[in-house]
């Protein structure tokens, strides 16, 4: 399939939602590169292969949190703040701008200041590169993210834009952007994409840009207190290795359904099947304390249950994806309840989870999978989120599962090498016998500001720092 055919994640949600209302067989059609549809004997010889020689660690992580880090960038009229959460905010604006925000049509004037982080070299010379981000965006504030990068063979792509973001929707519709390529590479949604990786092509190195914006007059300021990429080059595969059970232990996560939500709130996809991803974002928000007030749910219907769940799925959704299932939209919002931080990133084994867990650490992971695949689900998706709460005495992964039909129903028990197959692969076949991808490993990771010394080394364990 060329790129140009490809589906957006947008597409594939909604042929995954299709596919388990119909009764849980996957969707025919799914994201899938041009090297995909090559022939599947060969593919998964080479998978074989490859996946033998693949490196231990094929994910780079690097983050900007830190005073030091902030004053290391280039800054345009931003300011490095300090204190026990340091972070980047308008200092002297650079002038004002209109933006016409593309879903509501209205124009509006704002200041603006930028901060530009150093060249990064990647570590892993990447096919993927996602951005995340942690901010305050008071009323009347938002921000952008950007991406620049070199590629592998000394040229540049432009600056593509990763996200515009207000943890509120009173002054822009939180957006996407489509439509981004220069013929190497394309953003789909929240990622960035090398086009070909067959070709050898990858992206040697990257700098983040912020673009701050506020009401002209107004002293208030977006912050941002922690900003991430976020790169990877994980080898195509239809099977990984499987990672030895080592540990049990099942943390007390609150457990929530998005299936009670269906037919809910149109404007913010009609709840169910729809909502995987900021129901899972509720779920640890909760684990770690965070709270809403009655006034942030007043605007929630009351005859509703769980109006969290309602409020997640606002304050996730993407207005161009028309979506909940943005990846670093999630962790933004994770990261607007109070000393919490939120990343995307991509994990190299169960072993990876078990670290996480072992600190206190639950996890969201993404995964696509056929009904057969995993054993228990009941159904089959080529785009879900849930959240990885522990593992029992025999290593299989015990799951808070939204897709239940109620919230009791939310536990579950997954067979360990099911799991992590469909989790970490890169190539799996679809309903049709069709080559399709998988997401390699995604995960979003919420954990306090403050860390204790445990939960520190588990992340830079799997790569967080």
């Amino acid at each position: 399939m060329s790129r140009a055919e490809q589906p957006s994640r947008r597409t594939v949600l909604a042929a995954a939602v299709a596919a388990a209302v119909a009764g849980g067989s996957a969707p025919a059609a799914t994201a899938a590169t041009a090297a995909d549809s090559a022939d599947t004997a060969t593919a998964e010889s080479a998978d074989t292969a490859t996946a033998e020689s693949a490196p231990a660690r094929t994910v780079d992580y690097r983050s900007w949190t830190t005073y030091a880090d902030w004053r290391a960038g280039t800054a345009k009229g931003t300011r490095a703040v300090a204190g026990l959460r340091p972070g980047v905010a308008v200092g002297a604006p650079l002038g004002t701008v209109d933006y016409t925000d593309p879903h509501t049509k209205t124009t509006a004037t704002w200041e603006y200041a930028t901060w530009t982080s150093p060249v990064q070299k990647l570590a892993v010379p990447s096919t993927e590169v996602i951005a995340s981000w942690n901010a305050s965006t008071p009323a009347g504030t938002w921000l952008q993210v950007e991406l620049k990068g070199t590629y592998s063979d000394g040229t540049d792509t432009p600056w593509y834009v990763m996200g515009r973001w207000a943890s509120g929707d009173q002054d822009i519709k939180r957006t996407s952007v489509d439509d981004q390529t220069d013929g190497r590479s394309t953003v789909w949604t929240d990622t960035f994409a090398i086009d070909d990786a067959s070709t050898g092509l990858r992206l040697a190195s990257c700098r983040l840009r912020l673009t701050l914006y506020r009401r002209p007059g107004t002293k208030l300021t977006p912050t941002v207190w922690r900003l991430g990429a976020m790169g990877s080059d994980v080898p195509d595969r239809f099977t990984v290795p499987a990672s030895v059970p080592g540990l049990a232990q099942e943390l007390a996560v609150p457990r929530y359904s998005q299936e009670i939500h269906l037919g809910q709130y149109p404007e913010y996809d009609s709840g169910g099947e729809a909502w995987c991803s900021p129901t899972s974002s509720q779920m640890i928000v909760e684990y770690w304390g965070g709270r809403l007030t009655a006034a942030q749910l007043a605007w929630v219907d009351p005859s509703y249950a769980d109006p969290q769940v309602c409020h997640a799925a606002r304050h996730t959704y993407d207005h161009q994806y028309a979506g909940c299932g943005n990846w670093p939209f999630n962790a933004a919002y994770a990261a607007t309840f109070k000393d919490l931080q939120g990343v995307v990133t991509r994990l190299g084994s169960l072993t990876d989870l078990e670290t996480l867990i072992a600190a206190g650490i639950p996890a969201i992971t993404s995964q696509s999978f056929l009904k057969e695949e995993l054993t228990g689900a009941g159904y089959g998706t080529s785009g879900h989120l849930m959240t990885v709460v522990g593992f029992t005495a025999e290593g299989d992964v015990i799951a808070n599962d939204p897709f239940s039909a109620d919230d009791t129903a939310v536990r579950r028990v997954y067979r360990r090498r099911e799991f992590e197959n469909i989790w970490l692969r890169t190539k799996r076949y679809n309903a049709s016998g069709k080559v399709a991808s998988g997401t390699g490993g995604v995960c979003y990771l919420y954990f306090p500001a403050r860390l204790s010394a445990g939960q520190r080394r588990a992340l830079a364990e799997v790569g967080v720092r």
